[in-house]
């Protein structure tokens, strides 16, 4: 048997679970979040303290750097040094170190190395070779800062008298160095001052570190692993050498971090590697920060939350039970109305008093006997805001029906008003709109015409050949167009067929949009009859202005450099004006049939070589490459061998013209069933989709991101597609993939192949 626990025990141990859960989440991320935070503080601290150190490890470096550099910019200074007076310079250098007194190391050179003067007096001019270091600063003729592990024996000969009883011993020492080439005016190297602070003799150092850092905070100088300076006690273990592990990182030249314990506090350390001038490791700058007192904050604030949550804990428990009696209390007197408001009473009425959620559910209770009662009264009161509001929708229909009836007038005079003729079918071809343009068109009155059709009505003399494609529509199932063109008495009239379709996608009816165009037609026959003419009329002086210009740009030796730069300028002009005229004589000759083809049997190969050996001078003035891959192997093609030449030439001209130079252009061929086609492909732009259309019409010109808009007439391709046309080919464009276009064009072979794989002429 299940034990039964009431309202009260239930709230207490929910709200006991929660408050545990709550407390112990809170707890952990707090925990947590404190952890990081504490972490990415070291961290910092960390960081700032390095950042810190390394600057003050260099700070006397950097001292002498610019403390030498003005002498050594001083004319006087630069002569005595080209003079070997060693006197004088050693006089200079005990001065510099009086300025500068915690070298141990001074030595001045001369460009061969050899020691001009030095701390001690003494200057026999032996090779003084500090390696690296000495050799950077003569070599790259800039200053050189570097930490050097400097063997006994040189700090001996440099004058350091503390280290002669040392060298037999091997000994060394770590030596911030710093070497600051002297150089004269124009920039010749004269010597260089060599100096050093010797680390391993600095005996204040671990209390000048105190000084900077704190007592939270230790740093150490060693030498190849072994301390040398260090705010440590020198009992701390492991606080004298540095682990094989902690070298091999350092050796990589990477910064390593890590804890340690040092004596009874654990630290957090970083640990820089020094190297000297060549980049090998000689020691190490390492900071420790003291975790003691983030540990003890993280303490603290474990007992604070700790505390926090148990007393929380017990004043919630203590909450919680003197709510739960104030609540039980009204919830059995809502238990029993609700059982009498059951049994059929609906003038029970509880007790609501209370402001709270179980004052709500008393209210309730007490409303829901009136609701019944007013029943009847919300339903009437519903059928009048239901009238009302088929009385809104009855007038929103009459507005939408005056403007649906508005914009079937303006559509009316939207048509009645257009140029061209329009006629408009419903699902079963019958005509339902037939504007004024139609009429005069077809001839035909709108009574005669709607509600007949459309066959009916295309039946008429001249609108026959618009059955086929009116049929064709019908039977189709998704929405189509075409374009048919008719001479109906006396008229030229372009006729557009459109299929509607319905929402479920099948056929609903056509559309017939048809324009008179025969003035249009007689307008561009005048027009191209005027070019023509004028054409002619200009060819023959601009020939004679041709050969003038010419005779006088060969035979008139009295002419000045401006005079023949202005004549040949007028010669470019008059060539490209024939050119022109040439050009447009040539497509009007084509479109009105007066241009003659002679017709015969053509190698294509041959067509190639007359067609580069053409184009090749206008391409090495523009450093293009033109390779003609076109083999013998091709058959005959049937075809005017002039004309075929004009048409490669025009496409080779504007490959050329449009190729980045020192590109290449290609000319190849080969055959496709019974044609030959013939391509020519550039290196240049790929032309964009919104001038492709453009490419074969007259007049047209394509501009290049390049070269701008290139000078041209816009015919050549034109030109190209009537003489194609002519041979019963066809001409088109290929855009490359990533760079470059391609104009190919089709003429057909002579022969067909038979099955055997030989060739019968026609």
């Amino acid at each position: 048997m299940q034990p039964r626990f009431g309202i009260r025990t239930k709230l207490l141990l929910s709200i006991l679970a929660i408050l545990l859960v709550s407390y112990s989440t809170l707890l952990y991320s707090t925990m947590k979040t404190l952890s990081a935070s504490l972490r990415t503080e070291i961290d910092k601290n960390l960081e700032a303290n390095l950042k810190f150190a390394r600057s003050q490890y260099l700070e006397r470096a950097q001292i002498v750097k610019f403390s030498l550099l003005q002498p050594t910019m001083s004319d006087v200074v630069q002569q005595q040094i080209r003079t070997g007076n060693r006197a004088w310079l050693s006089d200079r250098l005990e001065r510099w170190h009086a300025v500068l007194p915690f070298l141990q190391l001074m030595v001045m050179v001369d460009a061969d190395k050899r020691v001009l003067a030095r701390l001690d007096g003494s200057a026999n001019g032996e090779r003084f070779d500090l390696p690296g270091v000495l050799d950077q600063a003569l070599a790259g003729k800039r200053v050189i800062i570097s930490t050097e592990i400097v063997p006994a024996a040189l700090l001996c000969r440099a004058g350091v008298r503390d280290y002669c009883r040392l060298q037999k011993e091997n000994g060394e020492a770590l030596v911030v160095t710093v070497a600051v080439p002297v150089l004269d005016a124009d920039g010749k190297v004269l010597g260089c001052i060599v100096t050093g602070e010797i680390l391993n003799q600095r005996q204040n150092l671990p209390s000048e570190l105190k000084e900077l850092f704190g007592s939270d905070v230790e740093v150490t100088i060693t030498q190849r692993g072994f301390r040398i300076a260090s705010t440590l006690a020198e009992h701390f273990p492991g606080s004298t050498s540095l682990s094989p592990r902690v070298i091999d990182v350092l050796e990589r030249g990477e910064v390593f971090r890590g804890e340690a314990e040092l004596g009874p506090r654990l630290y957090e350390t970083a640990i820089d590697p020094l190297l000297n001038s060549r980049g090998d490791f000689v020691g190490s700058l390492s900071v420790a920060v003291s975790t003691e007192s983030f540990k003890k904050i993280r303490r603290e604030n474990l007992d604070n939350i700790l505390a926090s949550a148990f007393l929380g804990i017990l004043c919630s428990f203590a909450l919680a039970f003197v709510a739960s009696r104030q609540l039980t209390g009204p919830l059995r007197q809502l238990a029993a109305g609700a059982r009498r408001i059951e049994e059929g009473d609906l003038d029970q009425r509880v007790e609501d008093s209370h402001d709270d959620e179980v004052g709500m559910l008393a209210s309730s209770f007490n409303t829901m006997a009136c609701a019944l009662k007013e029943r009847d009264q919300i339903i009437t009161r519903k059928t009048v805001d239901l009238q009302e509001l088929n009385e809104q929708l009855e007038k929103m229909v009459v507005q939408r029906t005056c403007a649906l009836t508005m914009e079937m007038g303006r559509l009316e005079a939207v048509l009645t008003s257009m140029a061209e003729g329009v006629v408009v079918t419903d699902l079963n071809n019958r005509v339902v709109l037939f504007n004024p343009a139609a009429q005069q068109m077809f001839e035909l009155v709108p009574h005669r015409v709607i509600g007949q059709p459309i066959e009916q009505v295309c039946a008429s003399e001249g609108f026959s050949p618009l059955l086929e494609r009116i049929r064709e529509l019908g039977e189709s199932n998704r929405p189509i167009g075409s374009r048919e063109e008719l001479s109906v008495k006396g008229k030229r009239l372009n006729v557009y067929l459109s299929s509607l379709s319905d929402e479920q996608g099948h056929f609903a009816g056509m559309v017939l949009s048809i324009r008179d165009v025969t003035v249009e037609e007689q307008v561009d026959r005048m027009k191209t009859e005027f070019i023509s003419t004028v054409s002619h009329e200009l060819k023959t002086p601009l020939t004679s202005m041709k050969g003038s210009l010419q005779l006088l740009l060969t035979r008139g030796k009295w002419l000045t450099e401006i005079e023949r730069q202005l004549l040949a300028v007028c010669l470019r002009n008059t060539q490209r004006l024939i050119r022109l005229i040439s050009e447009i004589l040539d497509i009007s000759g084509i479109e009105s049939g007066g241009m003659i083809f002679n017709f015969k049997p053509v190698s294509v190969g041959e067509v190639t070589v007359y067609a580069v050996e053409e184009i090749k001078s206008y391409a090495m003035g523009r450093d293009i490459t033109v390779v003609n891959s076109v083999g013998q192997h091709l058959p005959l093609v049937y075809g005017d061998s002039d004309r075929l030449i004009q048409v490669v030439t025009n496409l080779l001209s504007n490959a050329v013209k449009f190729s980045p130079e020192g590109k290449v252009v290609m000319v190849t061929a080969e055959q496709e069933g019974n044609y030959v086609t013939v391509s020519v492909a550039d290196r240049g732009q790929v032309i964009k989709w919104s001038d492709r259309d453009k490419l074969f019409k007259k007049f047209q010109q394509i501009e290049s991101s390049e070269r701008g808009k290139v000078a041209g007439t816009g015919l050549g391709l034109a030109i190209c597609k009537e003489i194609v046309e002519r041979h019963h080919g066809r001409i088109f464009y290929t855009a490359a993939k990533e760079w470059g276009n391609t104009f190919s064009f089709t003429v057909p072979v002579i022969g067909e192949r038979d099955g055997k794989g030989q060739d019968s002429h026609r």
